[in-house]
């Protein structure tokens, strides 16, 4: 999808000189002569990201980002300030209303260029981390396993999710279900660099799912130092009494009482290794399908998809 970007200055040679560039980079350029009209383009029309220059008539540059950065239809831009000024409590006080870089007039084309580039690169990086866990989604995630399809070396997909989470995360509340979310987490990256692999890929696809990418040789020593380290620390997020007896009660909607395990980790492994692999959906698809084989087993378990062609 092609990249949108609204730039805003009074000055219309520097609106022209700039849209020309952008475009020649292959971005979506639209236009604003004022903040007034920055503001009413960028609710009509959200871009990714806005070009502002701070001393523009009808409404001023800050103000104008003050306004964006609350609207609710605007998107929630990237935004990179153009002034005149040089005072640092102008570039203070934009930063501080929300904008993410500033660049002082006049400028080089080139730098701006590059200032855009850079900061729509931010921008993606950390739409794409998970708020919870700051491990990459799933937009990293396929980026990652296409580069080790196309890398042609030897790679395992881990595909984890927890058993028996809901009844956790409703007996005890999200709040404590999302440590427990954030110490699955710990585990996957923890288990890498004990199995000798520190520049492992784990990503968090959402929920109470993960995923991991590490050599195929060490797929099952990974497996089971993920299971290992989650068995031992899991407890830890449970009552007292439901962690010694192994269970917590849950209440149906038939108002009927059963008892729910402690929660466990299933883990199913996808490998180059054995057969091959050409794309992502291939990969993920005997991952999930390893995973739920885990499942069917009681407690913390992983399954590998030894099948070869």
């Amino acid at each position: 999808m092609t990249e949108k970007i609204l730039v805003a200055d009074d000055d219309p040679d520097i609106l022209q000189v700039v849209r020309v560039n952008l475009e020649l980079e292959g971005y979506d350029v639209a236009t604003a002569l004022d903040g007034q009209e920055a503001l009413e383009k960028a609710i009509d029309e959200p871009a990714d990201l806005i070009l502002l220059d701070i001393m523009m008539p009808r409404m001023d540059g800050l103000t104008a980002l003050h306004r964006i950065r609350g609207h609710a239809s605007t998107g929630n831009p990237s935004i990179i300030l153009l002034t005149a000024r040089g005072l640092p409590e102008d570039r203070v006080r934009g930063l501080e209303l929300g904008a993410d870089d500033y660049i002082t007039k006049p400028f080089d084309v080139s730098e701006l260029v590059a200032r855009v580039k850079a900061v729509l690169r931010r921008t993606q990086t950390a739409r794409d981390l998970s708020p919870l866990t700051g491990l990459p989604g799933n937009f990293r995630i396929s980026q990652e396993i296409e580069d080790r399809i196309a890398s042609g070396r030897a790679f395992a997909l881990v595909h984890g999710d927890l058993d028996n989470f809901k009844a956790f995360n409703d007996h005890y509340g999200f709040m404590r279900g999302d440590e427990v979310i954030r110490f699955c987490g710990r585990c996957l990256q923890e288990a890498a660099g004990a199995v000798g692999q520190p520049d492992a890929f784990v990503g968090h696809i959402g929920g109470d799912d993960f995923v991991a990418i590490v050599s195929a040789d060490v797929a099952e020593a990974y497996c089971k130092e993920v299971i290992e380290r989650f068995d031992d620390g899991i407890l830890d997020f449970y009552d007292t009494a439901d962690a010694l007896r192994g269970y917590i009660e849950v209440v149906d909607r038939r108002g009927e009482r059963y008892a729910v395990p402690v929660a466990s980790i299933s883990l199913g492994v996808a490998t180059n290794a054995t057969r091959d692999i050409k794309t992502q959906w291939e990969a993920s698809a005997l991952a999930v399908e390893m995973k739920e084989f885990a499942k069917k087993k009681a407690g913390s378990s992983y399954e590998i998809d030894r099948r070869s062609g």
